[in-house]
């Protein structure tokens, strides 16, 4: 993968032509605005530059993707999606979105790194990114606008609407509407499942840290490891494990072995897992709805063995994964939120307290691992979908983190990171193939130049 960038610019010449995809000609209506959900309050506050907040999700064609197409499908999709149709505007209390209304912003060919910030002057005052690189459409989110879920249900979309330019025989009887299994649903979940709680569920302690040199400024590594579901359950089965628990209990034992080298420790290794709320209240929400739980290795002792890791991670993962937990984890941010005296305070005091609430909790974590599960698409389009990938923008004092998605029988853990030495990943899929799967490894070579 060669070094991409993706700023847009406003777009000219056709912006009257494609605004009327946005409102009827001639026709004067109130511009619709709506209130950010919980966890979105965070994001503009603690984003920029150096720490976007920014998640990729991306879909391999079978097929060279056309740009104009793309841009064509972009242009029919975006009208469609009260979510993404969005700019952030900025009150005395909170900030809040605002419809955009303005042409969809323009699709780039990929030269740069991935993740990157996303300047909404830059970008026709979008919170979102949409580039190709060779058979690949890539959908950047920031995070302020929705979680994993909310961006494969975008990208899904724009996918089916291109796939129906470049093979109009897709088209069928449908047409160019939304798949029924397509949510557009934006009510805020955390609001209506909340209750009252003062119980603080987040840890604060800090974590052991990952350190080291540095990649260039401005750098961005990807690595994906490729396996096969079927092998990864047989494993998984004779650990007594899911995936998700296998996974990260071989990220932890990597961290443990290669920076630790496996000795013991003042600090814990820490990992971060959102868990998509959806299921346990549910909900079709595509605004933020999840939290974060922590699998918790604290190496006391001298040599623990990978069972031994394995079982102290699940049991900290299962002791929080259930509805109740989840629920009092997200009632305490929210009830937070709904303090007369947090509500009245102007948005300068929120920032700077969010700001310190924001550091104590990311140097808690030594990393973040989330699954955004298997993606499925309809079966008119599954010959031109090869496969699916997704990565997080770093954070502060997490410099690696990893995602896991699958699509059909193939499972791909992605790294991304800015240090130089790859010694976390190597041992990563050093022990997934020592216990039995095969697994493909491609990079973007940041580590090779």
């Amino acid at each position: 993968m060669k070094k991409r960038t993706t700023d847009s610019v406003p777009v000219k010449g056709k912006e009257e032509k494609k605004a009327r995809l946005f409102q009827a000609a001639g026709t004067a209506r109130e511009i619709r605005w709506d209130k950010l959900d919980n966890t979105a309050h965070l994001f503009p506050v603690i984003a920029g530059e150096s720490m976007s907040n920014v998640y990729r999700i991306s879909v391999t064609l079978t097929e060279l993707i056309d740009p104009g197409l793309l841009q064509e499908a972009l242009d029919i999709v975006l009208p469609k999606f009260d979510g993404f149709n969005l700019r952030l505007r900025q009150g005395v209390f909170w900030y809040y979105f605002e419809e955009n209304g303005k042409p969809a912003p323009k699709v780039r060919e990929e030269i740069t790194f991935p993740c990157r910030y996303i300047y909404p002057n830059r970008n026709n005052s979008y919170l979102f990114r949409v580039t190709y690189y060779r058979y690949r459409i890539n959908l950047e989110v920031f995070h302020v606008l929705t979680d994993g879920m909310g961006g494969i249900n975008f990208l899904k979309e724009l996918t089916y609407q291109y796939l129906r330019l470049v093979h109009p025989e897709l088209k069928g009887t449908k047409g160019d509407s939304l798949a029924s299994s397509t949510s557009l649903n934006r009510e805020d979940s955390f609001l209506k499942n909340y209750r009252k709680s003062s119980e603080k569920g987040y840890q604060t302690k800090k974590a052991y840290l990952v350190k080291g040199e540095r990649l260039s400024p401005g750098e961005f590594g990807i690595m994906h490891g490729y396996m096969q579901v079927p092998e990864l359950k047989a494993v998984c089965r004779r650990y007594g494990a899911s995936i998700n628990e296998y996974l990260v209990s071989v990220f932890v034992w990597s961290v443990y072995k290669e920076c630790m080298h496996g000795m013991p420790s003042d600090k814990p290794i820490r990992v971060a897992v959102p868990v998509n709320l959806r299921p346990y209240f549910n909900s079709i929400t595509t605004k933020n709805f999840f939290v974060m739980v922590s699998a918790e290795f604290h190496p006391v002792k001298e040599e623990y063995t990978f069972e031994e890791v394995l079982e102290i991670v699940k049991d900290s993962l299962k002791q929080q994964i259930h509805k109740e937990n989840l629920e009092r984890l997200f009632s305490y941010n929210v009830s937070n939120e709904k303090i007369l005296v947090a509500r009245a305070a102007p948005l300068l005091i929120k920032n700077i307290a969010m700001r310190v609430v924001y550091t104590r909790s990311a140097l808690a974590n030594t990393t973040t691992i989330t699954n955004i599960g298997n993606i499925t698409v309809e079966d008119a389009y599954k010959p031109y979908v090869e496969m699916f990938h997704s990565c997080l923008a770093i954070s502060k004092g997490q410099h690696i983190k990893g995602n896991i998605c699958s699509y059909g029988s193939t499972l791909v853990f992605s790294f991304s990171y800015d240090l130089s030495d790859p010694s976390i990943q190597r041992g990563f899929f050093r022990k997934i193939a020592g216990d039995g799967v095969y697994v493909e490894i491609e990079s973007n070579g940041v580590n090779y130049e």
